[in-house]
């Protein structure tokens, strides 16, 4: 009988596979990080280009031949390499990290990590980019794996650390979709540096092809804060040179609209391109962008650091650092208070939004499907403000007032800041005998303002001759012009600190001071709001926290002995641009955000009566800064009254910092104490913390005598310098 001829299929089978089998493209991406090699490196030992590799990771395509068995055997031998060895990790210890200041994490950003050569010189295991694991759910649009980074080029002020930590404060693994931080800055050559010594390569030569490989290649942009809110877009700052790269200008032309014209070559390539800019147009801080595809964003921001992006007020000398450092203080930034957003001012009302969103998802109970729906605690929706709270600008006074109209106490709240100076003719011959003039300044004052205020939600509500409740925010029209005080000290009712002449409007802390100074108010109006919360509660501690962090990198830290801090004070800020830059950002946004509560009207086309887009927003307050600068003017208040308890007068008074005669030139010379050596309870304390003082600056008592002779306030200028033009 002939033997049964053999099955082909069984004989295929028996003679293997043919083509050499690779991890899938996530994995491979995975051994590649996880062994701390670059996607450049790869490509020049396997002889083809670093795009190709991208192409390898992102599942786009796939090697061939020999390259394709070269590729597998590299991937087999690291993953037995990484099998055998110490398991990564995906952040250096601090021990590890001969660059981390005193205090800084690990886990910071902002940090520079142990070199990868570095590392396997020392039999350290590789440094970890990102977790093991498939790509994203979702995440197929975006590319696949992150570009490579690589070591800068030899004269660059970088580290050249390749490896990615994890954002601040999380201590879980970084976000797969986020993985190359938050932003990048662009240099000329395309170098993009990112955080923690990241450098990705860029090959986009215009403005539209550097949006796509943002949101495809780049792996940039920041989880939202709020499981209600948003992710942060992608940022990238354009240097100089990376503008010239794109075809910007170097400087803008329209320097009262700062955008450029919409005929610009660069305009009309992103509008060819499919691409949207805001109405803002492309200025210092553009948004170019697509409507959502699937739930997800299609935005970029990119700043552009020779227009002006970063301004010199609000950050220091920031837009002098190298490409690096400025990614490093950027990085530290957007982790500690948020992805920069535009002006400090713009980051610290978005801020509020971002930690308290207007909307949730709740379920429609008639549908049963998700919709949107108001948060609450959260500004839900733009309000229009009562008559007394709105600048003069706005169509609620437009109806009631003629244009032009100076607006009268009775009319108007005129919740500001102090600006005080004492009548020479009340110094004591004590005061004129002390050889100094000494000031001290309140940290973070409009921050420790905000900490458990209670303002209004919603709309106000107009109530006549209403009983006062401290509880209720608000505006009230009662008249304090029969409360005597000391004349050495300012009025707490008035920023000009003279006395009311008569009725006027007053915010709620503002009342609710007068009778913490046993005083009985009878108010004649008052507009109220019933639905009131603590707003402003998570956006000062976010901001606390990145002030003493940022400061505790400067080699000042809570508890401190008052000799040591002030000498910590004294240095601080020669210890490094960059930190000081970013520390001078983070004051900033307080008080820009708090300012930003009662944006103006802008553009010379304005006219008054005219809504402006300002008012369009939840985060149009007025009423809210009134009640922080309320607050803010009350606690300063509160503490001079007790020091002048014990003797102590101030000569001058500007916003935070109070100006006292002295008989040395430092704080403590002046300062009381109990018996025991402690601070007075109740007054002025020494120290970092938000509502503490630090040392201002010290100038001679014939220097203030004069400033007060000429009608000038002496805390203006204390510390040499206009505190206004320095941003105090």
């Amino acid at each position: 009988m002939a033997a049964a001829a053999p099955d082909p299929v069984d004989a295929l089978l028996r003679s293997g596979p043919r083509r050499t089998r690779l991890p899938e493209p996530a994995e491979r991406s995975r051994l590649r990080t996880a062994y701390g090699l670059t996607q450049a490196e790869i490509a020049e030992a396997l002889q083809v280009t670093r795009t190709t590799v991208a192409g390898w990771e992102a599942g786009r395509s796939e090697p061939q031949g020999a390259t394709r068995a070269a590729y597998a055997k590299l991937l087999e031998g690291i993953a037995g390499q990484l099998a055998a060895g110490a398991p990564p990790s995906p952040t250096a210890p601090a021990a590890e990290n001969p660059s981390a200041r005193p205090g800084q994490a690990a886990s910071d950003p902002s940090a520079v990590p142990v070199p990868v050569t570095a590392a396997r010189a020392a039999g350290a295991a590789p440094l970890a980019a990102q977790p093991s694991g498939d790509a994203p759910r979702g995440d197929a649009r975006r590319g696949g794996e992150p570009p490579a980074a690589r070591t800068p080029h030899a004269g660059r002020r970088s580290t050249g650390q390749r490896d990615v930590p994890r954002p601040e404060g999380d201590h879980g693994a970084p976000d797969p979709r986020f993985v190359n931080g938050p932003l990048a800055v662009l240099d000329g050559d395309g170098s993009a540096y990112g955080a923690g010594g990241l450098v990705l390569e860029c090959p986009a030569a215009d403005v539209p092809s550097l949006v796509e490989w943002t949101l495809t290649e780049a792996r940039l942009g920041a989880p939202r804060l709020h499981r209600n809110g948003k992710d942060a877009d992608p940022l990238v700052v354009l240097t100089a040179s990376a503008a010239e790269r794109l075809g910007l200008p170097a400087e803008l032309e329209d320097r009262r609209g700062l955008r450029l014209p919409p005929d610009h070559p660069v305009v009309r390539r992103i509008t060819r391109a499919g691409w949207q800019l805001t109405q803002r147009g492309f200025g210092p801080w553009a948004r170019v962008f697509r409507p959502a595809e699937g739930g997800r964003r299609q935005c970029v921001q990119l700043a552009v650091l020779p227009w002006g992006a970063l301004d010199a007020r609000s950050w220091g000398g920031a837009a002098g650092l190298p490409a690096p450092e400025l990614a490093r203080t950027l990085a530290a930034y957007a982790s500690r208070v948020l992805t920069p957003r535009g002006s400090t001012a713009v980051s610290g009302l978005e801020l509020m939004t971002a930690l308290r969103p207007p909307t949730r998802p709740v379920k429609d109970p008639a549908t049963g499907a998700w919709v949107s729906g108001p948060n609450p605690g959260a500004l839900t929706g733009p309000v229009d403000p009562a008559p007394p709270e709105a600048p003069d600008e706005h169509p609620v006074v437009a109806a009631l007032h003629p244009r032009g109209h100076l607006r009268t106490p009775d009319q108007v709240l005129d919740e500001e800041a102090y600006d005080w100076i004492r009548d020479p003719e009340l110094l004591t011959d004590t005061e004129c005998a002390q050889p100094y003039a000494v000031g001290v300044d309140v940290n973070m004052a409009f921050a420790a303002a905000a900490n458990r205020l209670t303002v209004g939600l919603g709309e106000p509500v107009h109530v006549k001759a209403p009983a006062f409740d401290k509880a209720l925010p608000g505006c009230w029209l009662v008249d304090l012009s029969g409360i005597d005080l000391d004349p050495r000290l300012p009025s707490p009712f008035t920023p000009h600190g003279g006395r009311p002449e008569g009725p006027a409007w007053y915010a709620t802390p503002t009342v609710a001071y007068a009778v913490e100074l046993g005083h009985a108010v009878a108010p004649l109006e008052a507009y109220v709001r019933p639905e009131h919360g603590p707003y402003l509660d998570a956006w000062y501690t976010r901001l606390r926290d990145a002030y003493l962090a940022t400061m505790g990198e400067l080699g000042v830290v809570p508890g401190m002995p008052e000799d040591e801090f002030l000498a910590a004070m004294e240095r601080h800020k020669r210890t490094d641009p960059a930190r000081v830059a970013l520390l001078s950002a983070i004051k900033a946004t307080v008080k820009g955000g708090i300012g930003k509560l009662r944006e103006r009207p802008q553009g010379a086309g304005y006219r008054p009566g005219e809504r402006w887009p300002a008012l369009e927003r939840p985060t149009w307050r007025p009423d809210i800064r009134a009640a922080v600068i309320a607050t803010a003017r009350v606690n300063m208040h509160r503490k001079m009254l007790r020091l002048a308890a014990v003797g102590l007068h101030p000569i001058a008074v500007l916003s935070d910092c109070a100006v006292y005669l002295s008989d040395g030139p430092g704080p403590p010379d002046f300062l009381p104490y109990t018996p025991d050596g402690k601070p007075l309870p109740g007054g002025f304390r020494l120290g970092v913390s938000p509502g503490m003082v630090k040392h201002e600056g010290t100038q001679t008592l014939m220097w203030a005598a004069e400033l007060l002779e000429d009608g000038h306030n002496p805390a203006r200028h204390i510390k040499g310098t206009d505190a206004a033009a320095d941003g105090e």
